[in-house]
């Protein structure tokens, strides 16, 4: 008996498949003419001898002069010749294009096998007929295959996120999250902002536990490990913006330390709205105590059940809509800015309530001098709320950032003057009181001196205004006085040229700030300007983005950590960014049952 003969993967250069028969007997295929040879044919004479006389071709060139080359209408029947039933092949696209829509709404796993298949298989049934019901029967669905889809449409898309980042003209910068999920697993969350096309990018990265110290250097082992992973070198990065405890991720901490050890050039800040958790340092005694006493009125009324039922029971009695009391927490603080507005206008409700209910938090909450400062929090915890939102818009930058921060800072002492002359129209809850009750006149000290202590505090953390003078060109190159910039500069004569361009200045008039920066500059047109704007449109805080994916990463942990081989690894969280990439859906299903050979085969042919 003749030795059976293996196949080599060279002989592709001949566009050859190997068939594999029951027993193991590999038969040579041609993907052309889709004839099929005995195993003693797999050899190089053989294959070349069929490419060349049936086909015309040459080994290894393209198939522009190849005969016959299939038509886009025998692509069916080529597919069917390969294997791949098109039947089959419907039932695996609905797989994966349901985990995809499954990930892209953030919805667990389990909600195909439980609910959407059952419901499609009873429409079927009821408007298709009982062989439509059978087909979608045979629809996989089950939470391991749908945890596996979106494995590997997640891998596919971090793929691309790669390769966007190593062709970037421009280093990168990098956003770094810690966070605790609802199973306390401190994880460590990336997003990276890059060039691609002439458009700043922003794009979820990665998420990884901290397995068990937090300290800087653990965080910078990770981050680091991710990179050598991946074949990436650390100096791509041109800027991190940290978003955690400052002990850890701070300006000071061991992790800016090593980063900038590794790479010297990189530009480390941290995030503009984590420090908004220490403006209560500034607070002085009597509003201190009176947040301490709104914190105590919404645990008393949430954090237990009967009284939570009872609240709502006793607004619906008196006629009044009933409004979601926020739980309040000391990172939030979106929502306790919207929970003080909330106490403030249902205030005599819960003071009916509390009254009701018995409690010895009436006394406190019943003071004429609590209602004052309860207004006075509401107001300026608004103006607060109105700055985070602006900073968590998408495609928020340095530049940009510290513009906004530095207007709220530089009214402060306006609305102080005003104050000073009983003058409340800057905080509007306050000025109703004022009017109405006549007493916001005690607080005037108080609000004056918090402003004065609010804003020395910000100016001092957060650096407002620290764009170097010499720097300021790039919000406006062409108002810009160029005296500023030493003569010894070779930046200089860049900024002269561009100044000159009558096009430029149209483009700069009619497009946004970071959009203008990428779209017409290139290494050779203006070299200095291009290696030194773009570390000023790196990240600066969470954007809404990020806070989404936080938010969702702590609701789903659970759901996550049952069905996910990785538990710490929340992979839907690649979908809830909104991510720009789209994965092939049409080749993965053709991938994953059929191997790669037949996908790059398909791919020269068509």
């Amino acid at each position: 008996m003749s030795k059976k003969r293996k196949w080599d993967d060279d002989y592709v250069r001949y566009w050859f498949t190997c068939a594999t028969e029951a027993d193991g007997t590999q038969r040579p295929q041609c993907v052309l003419c889709n004839s099929v040879f005995s195993n003693t044919d797999l050899r190089p004479s053989k294959l070349s001898d069929h490419f060349n006389r049936q086909h015309g071709g040459i080994a290894g060139h393209d198939l522009s002069g190849l005969k016959p080359v299939p038509t886009p209408s025998d692509k069916r029947e080529t597919l069917k010749a390969l294997g791949v039933a098109s039947h089959e092949d419907a039932l695996l696209q609905a797989s994966y294009q349901f985990a995809y829509l499954c990930a892209k709404e953030k919805n667990p796993h389990t909600i195909a096998e439980k609910l959407v298949k059952p419901c499609a298989l009873e429409i079927a049934q009821i408007v298709l007929g009982p062989d439509a019901q059978k087909k979608l029967q045979q629809v996989p669905l089950s939470d391991d295959v749908i945890h596996s889809r979106i494995d590997e449409m997640s891998q596919d898309i971090l793929q691309q996120v790669l390769e966007d980042i190593k062709t970037s003209p421009l280093k990168v910068g990098i956003q770094l999250a810690e966070t605790t999920d609802m199973g306390d697993c401190s994880q460590l969350m990336a997003f990276v902002r890059y060039i691609k096309e002439k458009e700043i990018i922003e794009e979820f990265l990665f998420c990884e536990p901290l397995q068990l110290t937090m300290k800087g250097k653990d965080v910078f082992s990770l981050f680091r490990g991710f990179f050598l992973k991946h074949k990436i070198a650390l100096d791509v990065c041109g800027s991190v913006c940290t978003d955690g405890a400052s002990s850890v991720l701070g300006e000071g901490s061991e992790f800016v330390a090593c980063v900038k050890k590794e790479v010297p050039h990189i530009v480390v800040t941290h995030c503009l709205l984590n420090p908004h958790a220490l403006v209560t340092k500034t607070l002085p005694t009597k509003l201190r105590n009176a947040l301490f006493i709104v914190m105590r009125v919404v645990n008393f009324i949430k954090s237990r059940a009967p009284n939570h039922r009872l609240f709502q029971a006793f607004f619906e009695e008196i006629g009044i809509e009933y409004s979601v009391l926020l739980f309040h927490t000391e990172m939030r603080w979106l929502s306790r800015g919207q929970m003080l507005t909330h106490i403030f206008e249902m205030y005599e409700e819960i003071n009916q309530f509390l009254h009701h209910q018995s409690s010895n938090l009436i006394d406190g909450f019943e003071d004429k001098e609590f209602k004052v400062h309860l207004a006075y929090l509401a107001d300026l915890f608004k103006h607060l709320n109105e700055l985070s939102a602006s900073l968590q818009r998408t495609g928020m930058n340095t530049v940009s950032a510290r513009e906004k921060l530095s207007a709220l800072v530089r009214k402060f002492p306006f609305w102080q003057k005003r104050i000073e002359k009983r003058n409340f129209t800057n905080f509007p809850f306050l000025e109703e009181i004022t009017v109405s009750d006549n007493e916001g006149v005690c607080i005037a000290p108080d609000v004056s001196w918090h402003l004065q202590e609010l804003s020395s505090f910000l100016h001092g953390y957060f650096s407002v205004g620290a764009l170097d003078e010499a720097s300021k060109w790039i919000l406006d190159p062409f108002l810009f006085n160029l005296d500023f910039i030493d003569d010894g500069y070779l930046m200089k004569n860049d900024l002269a040229e561009l100044r000159a361009s009558g096009q430029i200045l149209m483009e700069f008039e009619t497009m946004k700030l970071e959009d203008f920066w990428c779209y017409n500059f290139s290494e050779r047109q203006f070299g200095k300007i291009y290696n030194f704007k773009f570390k000023h449109l790196h990240f600066h805080s969470k954007t809404i983005k990020a806070l989404n994916i936080k938010d969702q990463g702590k609701t789903n942990s659970r759901e996550h950590s049952m069905k996910s081989h990785n538990p710490f690894l929340p992979i839907t969280l690649f979908f809830s960014a909104l991510t720009s990439f789209v994965p092939p859906i049409s080749n993965m299903f053709i991938l994953s049952t059929y191997g790669s050979f037949y996908l790059s085969a398909l791919e020269v042919i068509y």
